[in-house]
């Protein structure tokens, strides 16, 4: 008995052992990063949130002197990539740029492989922008009014492009608050989105102002109105959604997530780069003209937003009987 009780008694020690020499194993958060930190992005490349991780990211590598390595992984309304690294090590070197679909996502989807809450800590928010109802430039749609009115009278011909949830409760926003019928038709991207709007695949869509504004610019897309609370400076002439007669106002946001558990120090760390990034005049000048205005808060702060959105959006979504399949 007694040999019985010294062997299990040695194996405790040898686990608590090794336990001990784990943890010291782990990396000193205060030396973070050591080794390439990968941004996932949840869509393809060229849409607003991928130009938004690209820049940050390249500050952060300046500044961490370490790489940082943008991944898109676009599908499922950015679900994949958002449950990718709900699901990764919780030590800074998997982060998420995630947009308000992560407050959105809760409010259409039945089942989600993720908590927005529960599963991420909010470090940051990275950026707001407004968005843009475009048209195909050689459509007779040269107002919201007559998309409302055309949308009446051909509602089995009327449908718009989205690439997320966030896109898609947006337009469901508008289409509630006008009564004109038009059917989603998804794409995993919102360049790709604004894209079917020029090929001619789609009637309109609203897309963030990245891959939107320089294609309105180009000539390439016809802007009928911004769903951002003030008209943007680079289209000036173009109206608020309010203004043009729908009481829809809507200003998304991309922000940096990463795991649950990951260190406080790290966070920390992560948290005041992106504040710092973020008021710094080369990254204005090269976001504003895409009309993105650069952000930078605390994760106390971000995190508040994020509830927030999470109501709002549940309410809308509520309210159409708004559900997605996956």
């Amino acid at each position: 008995m007694k040999v019985v009780r010294r062997r299990f008694c040695l194996a405790l020690v040898a686990v608590a052992a090794a336990a001990c020499q784990a943890a010291f194993a782990q990396e000193d958060p205060a030396k973070y990063p050591t080794k390439p930190i990968h941004i996932i992005v949840g869509f393809t490349a060229g849409g607003g949130n991928d130009i938004i991780a690209r820049v940050y990211g390249q500050k952060l590598s300046e500044s961490f002197g370490q790489p940082v390595i943008i991944e898109n992984k676009p599908g499922g309304g950015a679900i994949v990539a958002t449950e990718y690294v709900a699901k990764s090590a919780a030590d800074g070197y998997t982060l998420l740029v995630g947009a308000s679909g992560m407050a959105i996502n809760p409010a259409v989807y039945a089942k989600l492989p993720y908590d927005s809450v529960r599963d991420f800590v909010a470090i940051s928010e990275l950026a707001s922008f407004p968005l843009i109802m475009i048209v195909n430039p050689s459509s007779p749609i040269k107002s919201v009014a007559e998309l409302v009115a055309y949308a009446k009278a051909n509602p089995d011909k009327t449908n718009y492009s989205s690439s997320s949830a966030s896109f898609q409760l947006v337009t469901e926003l508008f289409k509630q608050k006008t009564g004109a019928p038009m059917q989603v038709i998804p794409y995993k991207g919102a360049n790709d989105s604004v894209l079917a709007v020029i090929s001619g695949q789609v009637t309109a869509t609203i897309a963030d102002a990245g891959p939107a504004l320089s294609q309105v610019l180009g000539g390439q897309a016809r802007a009928l109105a911004v769903a951002s609370p003030r008209r943007m400076e680079e289209l000036p002439h173009v109206p608020t959604l309010k203004e043009a007669g729908a009481d829809v106002d809507a200003v998304l946001w991309s922000g940096l997530f990463a795991p649950k558990d990951t260190p406080p120090a790290i966070v920390r760390k992560l948290e005041n780069e992106i504040i710092r990034i973020a008021r710094l005049p080369d990254v204005i000048a090269r976001l504003k003209p895409l009309g993105i205005l650069p952000v930078g808060n605390s994760s106390e702060e971000f995190s508040r937003i994020l509830a927030a959105d999470i109501a709002r959006w549940g309410e809308v979504a509520k309210a159409g009987n708004i559900k997605i399949a996956q």
